[in-house]
């Protein structure tokens, strides 16, 4: 058994894992969250906030303190969407490895293959069209997972993200205006359509959407008023399209401050949370899909499972190899 320890930086939260991961399955895992909006005005800007990194690096801070008491033998750091649109990201890289950090920005490809084959661990040989709905991006990927060997047919990141959709079209009313909600559906069904046209005929038989992120797992919480929050009750829960519009419909018609108080939802969430659900909306519309199944198997799964890989000196089960 491998014990790795994995820390996943995107536009919203900033992520830690610790797992053990023998025979190629995550045997057990600890994870920790934290929203740090490292993407904040990142999409207006082309940089990251001097505010949002010091955030940033409060948090690693505190992660790099418990990897070190974890006995983690792999240590890996990724950064996705804000990291990927950012100029000064380096700034950022530099920071890090100050601290003893190795980090890498990796491509929408390989953030999507990641968390495919984190998401594929709880489906068997099944072939699934799996959304990661971020803060700054959407990766969509198909394929299946079988007895250990990945199959995808295609993987594409989209920059269709909670914080994008934001900050583009939702920041200037509170609560929003009717047409720039509107506005807000137009611009991700415009990005989520291309997609599926593009991959029409390889999707032609795919009934199974399976989505991760914060927006999938905050919409189930809810949905069912989870106070606290109970990854038992959201792990494969499944959510239809009608549901995912109430949601919406609820939180269009109050202030960011009212969204805050609703039982489910983290109020440093709340802020971006319409956003998200639009998106998640958009993608179930651009794919035809009724209903989604909703996976806390996500990306960190994946990077565990190729950092123990590399780690053990197997082949990288999707391709990439990560810096340890």
């Amino acid at each position: 058994m491998t014990r790795v320890a994995v820390v996943d930086v995107g536009t919203v939260t900033a992520r830690l894992a610790i797992a053990d991961v023998a025979s190629s399955r995550v045997q057990r895992m600890v994870r920790e969250s934290t929203i740090v909006n490292l993407g904040e005005g990142v999409d207006k800007t082309g940089m990251l906030a001097d505010g949002a990194c010091k955030r940033l690096l409060a948090c690693v801070d505190g992660y790099l303190t418990q990897i070190r008491q974890s006995g983690a033998t792999a240590v890996c750091c990724t950064l996705t969407s804000a990291a990927r649109d950012a100029r000064n990201s380096q700034d950022l890289l530099n920071a890090f490895a100050a601290r003893g950090l190795v980090a890498q920005v990796i491509p929408g490809q390989v953030e999507g293959s990641l968390t495919f084959l984190g998401v594929a661990q709880d489906f068997g040989g099944d072939r699934l069209l799996v959304a990661d709905n971020g803060g700054g991006s959407t990766e969509f990927a198909l394929g299946s997972l079988d007895e250990g060997t990945l199959s995808l047919d295609f993987v594409r990141s989209v920059d269709v993200g909670c914080r994008r959709v934001t900050e583009k079209f939702l920041s200037d009313a509170n609560p929003p205006r009717a047409e720039d909600v509107a506005a807000a559906h137009a611009f991700a069904r415009g990005e989520f359509v291309t997609v599926a046209e593009r991959y029409a005929e390889q999707l032609h038989d795919v009934s199974r959407l399976v989505m991760t992120g914060g927006t999938s797992t905050t919409i189930v919480a809810l949905q069912k008023r989870l106070v606290p929050y109970d990854s038992s009750q959201v792990h494969l829960a499944t959510l239809s399209r009608e549901a995912v519009r109430e949601q919406e419909e609820r939180l269009a018609a109050i202030t960011v401050e009212e969204r805050a108080e609703l039982p489910g939802i983290q109020a440093k969430r709340a802020p971006v949370i319409l956003g998200g659900v639009i998106a998640v909306g958009e993608a179930m519309d651009a794919f035809g899909m009724d209903e989604l199944t909703v996976s806390e198997s996500d990306l960190l799964f994946g990077l565990s499972l190729t950092v123990a890989a590399t780690a053990d000196g197997d082949p990288s089960p999707v391709g990439w190899r990560p810096q340890l």
